[in-house]
């Protein structure tokens, strides 16, 4: 006897992953949104968080820059 089971097929995969992009599209179109909303009310605010994660992001580049050329210098004095 034959049991009816739940498979994706190509037509309710494709509405599936239609549902699922424009469900996505609109997450992040409000997500815009919501976010040039807050930059226009607070623009003070949101140019100090801006420049906070450039420094933040610019200090670990800068760290992990000396942790690489530290750790190559080290070996290379090894083996003289």
């Amino acid at each position: 006897m034959a049991t009816q089971t739940d498979f994706a097929t190509p037509e309710t995969g494709t509405s599936e992953r239609k549902t699922f992009f424009t469900q996505a599209q609109e997450t992040a179109t409000s997500a815009f949104n919501s976010t040039a909303s807050a930059v226009r009310e607070h623009p003070v605010a949101a140019a100090a968080a801006v420049a906070g994660a450039a420094a933040a992001v610019a200090g670990a580049a800068y760290g992990a820059s000396r942790l690489m050329s530290n750790g190559s210098s080290k070996s290379a004095s090894r083996k003289k």
